[in-house]
C-alpha cells in the first residue's frame, strides 16, 4: 500500500493489526466500510484482521470483495492466497500468490507464501528459487529467512539451513525459531551432560516461553539429571557398605563396630559426592532450569519415584556409617533394601518422564 493515500481509520486499523489487536482493528474497518463500502483498501485490511483472528472464510470473502472493486490489487490477491492456504486449498492459493507477484514483483510477502506452498504443489527447485528471491528482496526480514529455513530443510540443503539460522540471529538474536534450533543442536551433541542440556533448553524457553517442544525437552533433560542422582546415591551406598564391611571377603572380617574416625571419614566422602555431583551442579543451573526440577517432581510420577529411590538409598547409606553396628545382619538387610528397588527400575524408567 506504499504510495497510496489511506483513510485515517484504515491507517489506524493497520497499526492495531501490527499490535495484534485484531478485534479493535476490525471494528474500525467495519465503521469505515459502513460509510464507504467501495474502499478496497479497507476490505484488504479487513481480510488481514480476520486472518489474524483465524476467521479465514470471512477473510477470503473480504479479499474477494476487494478484488471485485479493484481486480489489479496486489494486496487483495495476497490476502486471498493467504486465506486459501490456511483453508488447505493450496493450488488456488498458489495461483493467487503468483498473481500477487505479477502485480508487485518487488514484494517479498507473496514469494514467501508461494515458496512454502511449492513444497507441496510444485517442485523442490521452484520452492528454492522462490525462497532465494524472497531473501534477496527482504534480506533483513525474519519471515523471509524463516521460509528459507523451511525450504532448505525440505531440500536437504544443510548449507542454506545454517545460513538461515545465522541470518535470523543476526536480524533478531531472540528469534524463537533460531534460538530453539541452536538449543536443540547444542543439547543433542554427543557428550552433552543433562545439566548442560537443561541449561540450554531453559535459556531457549526464556525466549520462546510458549514452545511445548522445548518444555518437553527441558523435562527430559531434568529427568536425566534426577536419574543421575540415583547413581550418586548408589555410590554412597557402596562406600558405606565397604566402610562397615557389610559383606566380608577373603575370610577376614573387620571388627565391629567400625571406629568413629573411619565412619566420619566415610560421611565426609559422601558429602563430597553429593556436594560436587548434585548440589554444585544444581546451583550452577539457570533459574529456569532450577525451577523446572521442582515443577517436574511436583507434577509427574516417575521423577518422584527416582528422587525417592535416591533419597532412600542415601538414607540407608547414612544409617550404615552413622551407627556403631556390632553385628552385620541389620546392615546387610539395609543394604539390600536400598539396592534392590533401584536395580528393579533403573533399566526400565529411562524415558518415563511423566
Amino acid at each position: 500500500m506504499s504510495g497510496t493515500t489511506l483513510h485515517p481509520r484504515v491507517e489506524q486499523a493497520i497499526e492495531l493489526y501490527d499490535m495484534n489487536r485484531y478485534e479493535e482493528g476490525l471494528a474500525l474497518l467495519d465503521r469505515r466500510l459502513a460509510e464507504a463500502p467501495e474502499d478496497h483498501h479497507a476490505w484488504t485490511s479487513r481480510a488481514r484482521c480476520l486472518a489474524g483472528l483465524r476467521r479465514y472464510e470471512e477473510g477470503l470473502d473480504a479479499a474477494d470483495q476487494a478484488l471485485k472493486l479493484e481486480p489489479e490489487l496486489a494486496d487483495g490477491h495476497f490476502m486471498r492466497g493467504f486465506a486459501l492456504r490456511r483453508m488447505r486449498r493450496l493450488p488456488e492459493a498458489e495461483q493467487a500468490q503468483r498473481e500477487a507477484i505479477r502485480l508487485a514483483p518487488e514484494r517479498w510477502g507473496p514469494r514467501t507464501e508461494r515458496a512454502e506452498m511449492l513444497i507441496f504443489v510444485g517442485t523442490k527447485e521452484e520452492a528454492l528459487q522462490e525462497a532465494q528471491e524472497a531473501v534477496r528482496l527482504g534480506p533483513d526480514i525474519v519471515d523471509t529467512w524463516h521460509t528459507m529455513y523451511k525450504v532448505a530443510a525440505f531440500n536437504s540443503r544443510s548449507d542454506l539451513v545454517e545460513e538461515s539460522i545465522r541470518q535470523l540471529l543476526r536480524i533478531d538474536p531472540t528469534d524463537g525459531l533460531a534460538v530453539s534450533l541452536v538449543a536443540e543442536r547444542e543439547a543433542r551433541k554427543p557428550g552433552t551432560s543433562a545439566a548442560r542440556a537443561a541449561d540450554l533448553y531453559a535459556g531457549a524457553l526464556a525466549v520462546v516461553p510458549d514452545s511445548e517442544a522445548l518444555r518437553s525437552d527441558l523435562d527430559k533433560a531434568v529427568y536425566r539429571m534426577l536419574r543421575g542422582t540415583r547413581w550418586l546415591a548408589l555410590l554412597c551406598l557402596v562406600m558405606a557398605a565397604v566402610t562397615v564391611d557389610v559383606f566380608p571377603t577373603g575370610g577376614e572380617a573387620k571388627e565391629l563396630p567400625v571406629p568413629l574416625g573411619t565412619r566420619l571419614w566415610a560421611l565426609a566422602l559422601m558429602a563430597v559426592v553429593w556436594g560436587f555431583g548434585a548440589w554444585r551442579r544444581y546451583r550452577r543451573l539457570r533459574t529456569g532450569a532450577q525451577l523446572s526440577v521442582f515443577a517436574l517432581v511436583r507434577r509427574s510420577f516417575w521423577p518422584k519415584v527416582v528422587l525417592g529411590q535416591a533419597t532412600w538409598a542415601t538414607l540407608c547409606a547414612l544409617l550404615l556409617v552413622a551407627l556403631p553396628w556390632s553385628e552385620r545382619t541389620v546392615p546387610q538387610v539395609l543394604f539390600w533394601l536400598a539396592l534392590v528397588p533401584n536395580l528393579l527400575s533403573i533399566t526400565h524408567d529411562r524415558n518415563r518422564v511423566r
